[in-house]
């Protein structure tokens, strides 16, 4: 992927069907004055989730839904066009880049600006970068890992300077951390309620944290207007409470997450649109490398060899999920069944001796500590640990109690390594198998995973993998990588997942693509 000019069409790095536009309606909605010319929408609509927002600052959020939530009120020098692979032009209008491959040039649009009308130029996209680079938050390595230095050569020419050739930084531009934020954010610290913003097609007009996010057209952008002039985000404490609130006509969309027996009771009822998103998203478990007794290598393999993915996937996702056995999803190039290879599934005997050799028995059992946060993931979390506990107490030779914290308690606990097992998901920041390996196995980037995993000879094939354009040698090295991952086992992939999104009547233009970034500036209903 060198020499990009204008837009560019990637290859599939794997294939996912594209969500196709719903339809249907929610109550509670005004219609815009009808004119003559051109369609009637309605003013507003309504989306309720049971996620949460971490940190409105692109420097240091690193959650899927806060990464929706930027996505629609900040963009980057490029973007994908909703419900594709496709790269487009968005904040640069074109660029290029050196023989080499290290040396990128971005010319940004002229008529560019923040929601409050503050042009944005050059000098906006460096003190951005720079910030990310400064604050060294959760998804800095980002951008530290791949640029060295980034300069503005006047006031529309950015210019990035790389460490070493990479075939998807265009792809690595769509992240966050890349976005311009306003100059109101703070210089050198994270400011995780700042609704400022950056220049995307929405812009935030009401914050309560858990409770509310209220978005509205931004007026100085760019690009096409979105054809719902306010977007209303509502935040519930969990499924059964947003599944009445869709029923009730409250809510016009249900995203993350209803139950999976609530998708299928749904669907029974023929009421409502539900809209499949097949894709990259992933379950795990990480294991505290530094703290015991997870700090023994033997014991985490236990826990390994243990697992049952087909009885989570039927008892806890009714049979929508898949098995996973990698961190690297199912579909993608360079995948490998290595838990599956090493360890089975259920392997009681293999647990068991495994747990011996570490000096545990009947008598002397393994406890151990298993969290969960209750909502994030959705409400089968509960249900996902007890299974899990249920499977590893079969050895005879484990005890597990159960903890749960709330996400934001959740995330710091993580940061702070101060959890033995517990339960994490990932959804792709870019569609290549560096971004299921580098983030969780890469000692100078995987700090937010709390794992405290570190291998110098992992950290070395990654980051040929990451330099390499050839994909076959890259292929070799993530095949080396997952070997490696099976060995040492700081996280154990359970499943690979879908989404949902379940819409009232009439409510039309959803595109979730393979990126699973819902954009809301695609969404309209009819008035």
């Amino acid at each position: 992927m060198k020499k990009h000019f204008l837009s560019l069409s990637i290859v599939a790095l794997f294939v996912f069907a594209v969500a196709a536009s719903g339809c249907i309606g929610g109550g509670g909605t005004t219609t815009s004055t009808p004119t003559s010319s051109a369609p009637q929408y309605a003013e507003q609509i309504v989306i309720g989730v049971t996620d949460k927002v971490t940190d409105l600052d692109p420097s240091n959020a690193y959650d899927f839904y806060t990464w929706e939530v930027l996505n629609n009120v900040m963009e980057g020098l490029v973007k994908y066009k909703p419900g594709t692979l496709e790269l487009e032009p968005a904040l640069a209008e074109k660029w290029e880049a050196s023989d080499d491959s290290k040396v990128w040039t971005f010319h940004l649009r002229k008529d560019a600006k923040f929601a409050d009308g503050t042009p944005l130029k050059a000098q906006d996209v460096v003190r951005s970068i720079e910030r990310v680079m400064k604050i060294s938050g959760d998804p800095s390595w980002l951008v530290t890992d791949f640029v060295d230095k980034v300069e503005a050569k006047d006031d529309y020419t950015v210019v990035f300077y790389l460490k070493q050739p990479t075939a998807y930084f265009l792809s690595l531009l769509t992240t966050p951390p890349y976005f311009p934020v306003h100059p109101d954010y703070a210089p050198d610290k994270i400011d995780s309620d700042q609704t400022a913003g950056g220049a995307g097609p929405y812009k935030i007009t009401k914050w309560v944290r858990d409770e509310e996010l209220d978005l509205e057209v931004n007026e100085n952008y760019y690009g096409e207007k979105p054809k719902t002039k306010k977007i209303i985000i509502k935040f519930y404490r969990d499924a059964s409470t947003m599944r009445l609130a869709l029923q009730n006509g409250e809510i016009d969309i249900a995203w993350r997450t209803l139950r999976p027996t609530d998708i299928q009771s749904i669907k029974k009822e023929g009421k409502f649109q539900v809209i499949e998103i097949p894709g990259a998203f992933i379950r795990y478990i990480c294991l505290n490398t530094q703290k015991d007794p997870t700090k023994e290598a033997k014991v985490r393999q236990a826990l390994a060899a243990a697992l049952d993915r087909q009885d989570i996937a039927t008892k806890v996702f009714s049979g929508t999920v898949d098995p996973l056995y990698s961190m690297i999803p199912n579909g993608m190039w360079s995948h490998t069944d290595v838990f599956k290879e090493k360890y089975g599934d259920a392997n009681l005997d293999k647990a068991k001796s495994l747990l011996k050799e570490a000096g545990y028995d009947e008598n002397n059992p393994l406890q151990i500590q298993l969290w969960y946060t209750p909502t994030h993931y959705g409400d089968t979390e509960a249900d996902l640990a007890q299974v899990l506990k249920e499977q590893w107490e079969k050895t005879g030779v484990i005890k597990v109690a159960i903890k749960s914290a709330e996400w934001g308690t959740y995330v710091d606990y993580a940061r702070n390594g101060q959890m033995q097992a517990y339960l994490l998901g990932w959804y792709p920041d870019y569609l290549d198998p560096d971004d299921y390996t580098t983030p969780f196995l890469k000692s100078t980037a995987n700090s937010w995973a709390g794992t405290g995993y570190a291998n110098s000879q992992m950290d070395d094939i990654l980051t040929n993998a990451q330099t390499i354009v050839d994909q076959n040698e890259r292929n070799k090295l993530y095949e080396q990588a997952q070997e490696i991952l099976a060995e040492d086992v700081p996280y154990i992939p359970i499943i690979q997942g879908k989404l949902y999104i379940v819409t009232q009547p009439g409510v039309k233009g959803i595109k979730v693509g393979p990126d699973m970034i819902f954009k809301y500036y695609t969404i309209y209903k009819e008035g």
